[in-house]
């Protein structure tokens, strides 16, 4: 056997910076502390008339101005999801205080986006249709393909190893984590920026999802709106923005003297193999995505003190993400849960980046975030969801859930870092 390999596989990989843009703020303290204290971010849609449309509330991106990050020439040749991904990833460098000129050759990129251009799309049809198709943008192509977000965070930083991006639906930033950590794990960089982004508030975006009856119509108390787990929830709030993480294999980061906010341990993606967007009611999928990721970190499920759901305050996803939980850790008198996505909304292909962000600062700061808005508890939905406040309490070990579309589940596994 390759002894080399076993030595690479053993890699510890740490997480050494964070950036978020989202609803609840552009910057991770403000963000962090509006999780902990239960703010919403979901308001009344700004961006379009939503006068035909059932729902009329999301979380919208707030005082964010991509021109402090980006230059103007660029910017004009990049969709909004891609600002995001730049601003973010931006914001976890600086908080990693970390010069990629140092390392470009080790440091690579892996950013999930589920739907990609949705506010190209639109504008560019909507040129071709009244002025005709040879006035379409030579841009449009690579302003709506998912991967480029991080292609462009690449070129903006100078990260020159692997670069890659995962389009897994709503799991495609906690699976493009995964595989970040795999990379690192496995000897191929150094150092990976990672995370998820997505921009797709927009009448195409609300078209498709109201059509599909998937989110929520509680319009006249959009705060109350997204209830995860909730007796009375009517479906999920969208929502917009980037989560970023460094990830850095360990010595690497002690070695240049870095902060370690947290470890990551474990990784592992099923399919449900079962509809194109309803969940697998046995939630077979969901538990052993948690079972191998337990696994992988080579932890028992009885180490695990909170999980970070996937809850997206959809009829279906919630009972299912439930009895999955159930079935696999049996005794969940000790266990807390809870949905974050009660207070940022969903943010499809970039929840699993936030929510990878709050499941770090969870640990860091021995405080396991609320889930808001829960006030009538669903018989079929009965665990400790952590409701309405925030918990102090020392943890050791995080899981986070998401979900996709397709059938995808993927779990990741933090720690609190000790050397």
């Amino acid at each position: 056997m390759n002894t080399k390999r076993i030595s690479e596989m053993s890699k510890r990989v740490v997480i050494t910076g964070l950036g978020a843009i989202t609803p609840l703020g552009n910057e991770i303290n403000q963000f962090w502390d509006s999780i902990i204290n239960g703010k919403s971010g979901i308001s009344k849609i700004t961006f379009f008339d939503t006068s035909d449309f059932t729902t009329k509330i999301g979380g919208e991106v707030k005082d964010f101005d991509p021109e402090n990050y980006i230059n103007k020439k660029d910017l004009k040749r990049m969709d909004r999801f891609c600002h995001f991904a730049v601003a973010a990833s931006g914001e976890a460098l600086k908080s990693a205080n970390l010069d990629i000129s140092l390392f470009s050759e080790r440091t690579g990129v892996s950013i999930g986006c589920g739907i990609g251009g949705f506010n190209t799309i639109e504008k560019q049809y909507q040129t071709m249709m009244e002025k005709g198709n040879s006035r379409v943008s030579p841009f449009m192509i690579p302003m709506i393909i998912p991967d480029m977000a991080a292609g462009y965070v690449a070129i903006t930083y100078g990260a020159k190893g692997p670069n890659i991006c995962t389009v897994t639906a709503c799991a495609s930033g906690a699976n493009a984590i995964g595989e970040a950590f795999k990379i690192i794990q496995r000897g191929d960089a150094d150092i990976m920026i990672s995370g998820g982004t997505e921009a797709c508030i927009t009448p195409f975006g609300f078209a498709g999802f109201c059509s599909a009856r998937a989110m929520s119509k509680n319009n006249d108390n959009p705060t109350k709106a997204s209830r995860p787990f909730d007796k009375n929830r009517d479906g999920f709030v969208m929502g917009e923005g980037s989560g970023i993480l460094i990830l850095e294999e360990m010595e690497h980061a002690i070695k240049r003297n870095a902060n370690i906010y947290a470890e990551i341990v474990g990784y592992a993606m099923t399919c449900d193999a079962y509809h194109i967007t309803s969940p697998d009611p046995e939630g077979e999928g969901v538990k052993n995505a948690m079972r191998l990721a337990i696994k992988d970190a080579k932890i028992q499920t009885t180490d695990i003190d909170y999980i970070n759901a996937h809850g997206t305050s959809t009829e279906a996803n919630d009972k299912t993400e439930t009895l999955a939980i159930k079935k696999l850790f049996v005794d969940t008198d000790n266990l807390l849960v809870s949905s974050t996505k009660s207070m940022t909304g969903h943010l499809l292909g970039a929840s699993g980046g936030i929510e990878s962000i709050i499941s770090i600062l969870a640990l860091k700061n021995s405080i396991i975030p609320p889930t808001i808005n829960y006030e009538t508890p669903d018989p079929e939905c009965d665990l400790n969801y952590v409701p309405n406040f925030a918990i102090k309490k020392q943890i050791s070990y995080v899981l986070s859930n998401s979900l996709g579309f397709g059938g995808h589940n993927t779990s990741l596994v933090f720690k609190k870092f000790m050397e």
